[in-house]
C-alpha cells in the first residue's frame, strides 16, 4: 500500500511559477513510476508528467519546455517544478503511483493523492 500526500499548490500570476512535491509513504518507493495529472473544472483528468522507476521523464506536449517532473528516493519525494505558468494550466493535480514503468493513462496507475489546486491568474 502506498500513500500520497501532495504539496505546494497555490495562487500564481501568469509567468509565476510553483513546486508541487508528493510525499510517498512505504520503503518501495524506488519501486515506482510516478506521475502527475491534473483536472480543470468540467473537464477530464488529463496526463501532465510521469517519471519512472529508473528516472526515464515523459510529458504531455502542453507543458514540456515549462515543466520538470524529479525525484528523490532518499525523501520518497516526487516534484513538479511549474514555470512559465498559464491561466489554462489552472487545475487540481494530482500526483498517482504505479510499479516501475510510467504511462500517460490514469487508469494504469494503482495510488493517488488527494490533489492540490493550482490557480493561475491572468
Amino acid at each position: 500500500q502506498v500513500q500520497l500526500v501532495e504539496s505546494g499548490g497555490g495562487l500564481v500570476q501568469a509567468g509565476g511559477s510553483l513546486r508541487l512535491s508528493c510525499a510517498a509513504s512505504g520503503r518501495t518507493f524506488s519501486s515506482y513510476a510516478m506521475g502527475w495529472f491534473r483536472q480543470a473544472p468540467g473537464k477530464e483528468r488529463e496526463f501532465v508528467a510521469a517519471i519512472s522507476w529508473s528516472g526515464s521523464t515523459y510529458y504531455a506536449d502542453s507543458v514540456k519546455g515549462r515543466f520538470t517532473i524529479s525525484r528523490d528516493n532518499a525523501k520518497n519525494t516526487v516534484y513538479l517544478q511549474m514555470n512559465n505558468l498559464k491561466p489554462e494550466d489552472t487545475a487540481v493535480y494530482y500526483c498517482a503511483a504505479k510499479i516501475r514503468y510510467y504511462s500517460d493513462y490514469d487508469k494504469d496507475y494503482n495510488y493517488w493523492g488527494q490533489g492540490t489546486q493550482v490557480t493561475v491568474s491572468s
